[in-house]
């Protein structure tokens, strides 16, 4: 037999060389991939947090801050839970969804339609692995006792909450919008079922019929809804479990993902939501309330994910995010905060539920290093709304998503991205933003606040308000009678995008149900 030539072991040697540096250009293209990991607190209020002026201490999303990008106009869609969630995880309007106003109850049936392209799915596209651990919010389809029913488009009454059959599989729940793994609760920590679901099974069966205070230490503070709750369920657990199964799966991806196979990690808090029940080691912590405590140990939650990405050596790649899906609750009792000089709210006006800023203006924190510019603040117009077509972009991604607009400029230090803004209120009150001017289509707060939507002292105003925030951050001086075209103006604008399906380019879409933007009905 011949032995080859000296050519032809030359010509095969850097074959193989080739072959060897394009795989290896390969790999380092996937490495390139970031993790993603997005935390979206519950009800946490734009100044709750000490980079924002708060005084509550805050100091590992004070780190976040430090090491990536905080941003001061950054907004919610909606003031209220569910719809914000929808927004983040499909880059589309919560008003476009058959949920106008309000939110779901734990029993309702799943929201994201069938067929949609979720933040989830599309990381799943690109070879992520993709895990949920936390609060839902968004629906699931339990399986309904025969002859009863559940409410599908608000928080179920006391007469429901024993109709479904905790026993069986759960369907159309995280996994079926793109996540490989699941684990957490239904909706808020104040809504039935108090139990823990993994995947599309409840992890102890909900055979109690239970409640818990609404805030720790206050026996006359009022209690959650009382319903069916598994016997080994304690809502004071569920920061900590989150917390653990959250660096959990930091831990267990971390070979894979430094491998070159990245994982996205969406962690939505139950806190600091009431029930407010800070564990042992936080109560009185803060030296203010109850409130102060549970914001400070779910400050210290995601301060153990931050440790665990440092330890597997994870942090370097991996693109997180520290937010909130709406502003702060009445139910953290300001009047005891104000006490020692912490407003969370800040200089804004208003707060959960509203259309005034405090309602949707939320902490947003994006660190990733080596992209996002470290210590520095960014005061452009985001939403959350445009986390998709931001990730996207980083991916290489088109963007699909109706009303989702790439600040990944923004991230590098550039101007550029959304140029207006729709809000929406539990009510299903409508506010649009251009620029610095904001209009609101109520004559009130659109939320719980005052002046109250219905209220005598509502009724006594003009039908509409408009503010300019860059003079009026406080939404103090209604111009809307000294600025008639910009209030057409953007009337015109809201019409648009509502009629149009969508705010991004590309073909109209259909609305699931068409809205009145004057009243937020269908």
């Amino acid at each position: 037999m011949k032995r080859p030539s000296a050519s032809c072991s030359v010509l095969l040697i850097a074959v193989i060389a080739v072959a060897s540096w394009s795989n290896q250009i390969a790999g380092a293209a996937e490495a390139s991939k970031p993790n993603i990991v997005i935390v979206l607190a519950d009800d946490l209020g734009y100044a709750d947090v000490g980079c924002y002026g708060g005084k509550i201490e805050t100091p590992h999303i004070d780190r976040v801050a430090a090491e990536g990008m905080r941003f001061t106009d950054a907004h919610s869609t909606s003031s209220v839970c569910s719809p914000t969630r929808y927004g983040l995880l499909t880059g589309r309007y919560n008003w476009r969804s058959k949920l106008k106003r309000g939110v779901l109850g734990g029993l309702s049936p799943r929201l994201i339609e069938p067929g949609r392209m979720t933040l989830a799915s599309m990381l799943q596209d690109e070879g992520y692995y993709t895990a949920c651990v936390g609060k839902w919010h968004l629906g699931m389809d339990w399986v309904v006792k025969p002859g009863k029913e559940v409410s599908e488009l608000s928080i179920e009454p006391r007469e429901q909450v024993f109709n479904v059959d905790y026993s069986k599989p759960i369907s159309n729940g995280p996994n079926s919008v793109g996540f490989d793994y699941y684990f957490g609760i239904s909706a808020s920590l104040d809504m039935v079922p108090y139990t823990f679901i993994e995947n599309d099974r409840v992890t102890s069966l909900p055979t109690e019929d239970r409640e818990f205070l609404m805030m720790h230490g206050r026996e006359n503070g009022g209690r959650t809804r009382k319903g069916p709750t598994a016997p080994d369920f304690h809502a004071d657990d569920v920061l900590p479990a989150v917390a653990r199964k959250s660096c959990e799966i930091i831990a267990e991806r971390a070979e894979a993902a430094r491998d070159g196979n990245p994982f996205f990690l969406y962690v939505p808090l139950a806190s600091p939501h009431t029930p407010i029940l800070p564990t042992s080691p936080w109560q009185g912590k803060s030296g203010m309330n109850p409130y102060a405590d549970f914001v400070m140990q779910s400050d210290a939650a995601i301060g153990d994910m931050l440790a665990a990405l440092d330890e597997h050596g994870l942090a370097e790649n991996t693109l997180f995010i520290v937010t909130s899906d709406n502003g702060c609750s009445p139910q953290a009792k300001f009047a005891e905060l104000a006490e020692h000089d912490h407003h969370p709210s800040g200089p804004l006006r208003g707060h959960k539920a509203d259309l005034f800023e405090g309602g949707h203006r939320v902490p947003f924190i994006v660190r990733w290093p080596g992209e996002a510019a470290p210590g520095k603040t960014n005061s452009q117009l985001v939403s959350l709304v445009d986390v998709m077509a931001t990730i996207a972009e980083v991916l290489g991604r088109a963007n699909a998503a109706e009303d989702s607009i790439s600040f990944a400029a923004a991230l590098r230090g550039e101007e550029g991205g959304r140029e207006h803004l729709v809000s929406h209120s539990v009510h299903g009150s409508f506010a649009i933003r251009r620029g610095p001017w904001k209009l609101l289509l109520c004559p009130d707060s659109g939320g719980w606040s005052a002046p109250r939507p219905g209220s005598k002292q509502a009724k006594e105003l003009p039908p509409v308000q408009l503010y300019h925030l860059e003079d009026d951050l406080g939404e103090q001086n209604n111009l809307q009678n000294r600025e008639p075209e910009k209030v057409q103006e953007l009337t015109s604008l809201l019409e648009k995008l509502v009629a149009d399906g969508r705010s991004t380019p590309g073909p109209k879409q259909q609305n699931n149900g068409s809205v009145d933007i004057r009243t937020g009905m269908r």
